[in-house]
């Protein structure tokens, strides 16, 4: 199953024409392609399928993605065994 997965951005990185983050899924920290978001800045919310930022959400609808996906067990496959499923809104 492929899902677009609710991330906050926390830091942006330029390189060129390429643009990625640090995005947080729950407790995780990831690199992600910006791209498709050029709009999207460091604590905007955006909706990311296999490594591409695809639009950029509020935290509201964020957290609703995230809480619906965490219930149908779908996180735990997407992010990976032993990884932190929990909704995170805040960078540490």
């Amino acid at each position: 199953m492929c899902l677009a997965i609710p991330g906050r951005v926390l830091e942006i990185e330029e390189a060129g024409d390429l643009r990625s983050g640090k995005v947080r899924f729950g407790g995780i920290v990831r690199n992600v392609r910006l791209d498709f978001v050029p709009e999207a800045g460091a604590g905007d919310y955006v909706m990311v399928h296999v490594g591409f930022a695809i639009s950029r959400v509020d935290e509201q609808e964020a957290e609703r993605t995230y809480e619906i996906l965490q219930s149908m067990g779908a996180l735990a496959e997407e992010l990976g065994p032993g990884e932190d499923t929990a909704w995170d809104r805040r960078p540490q």
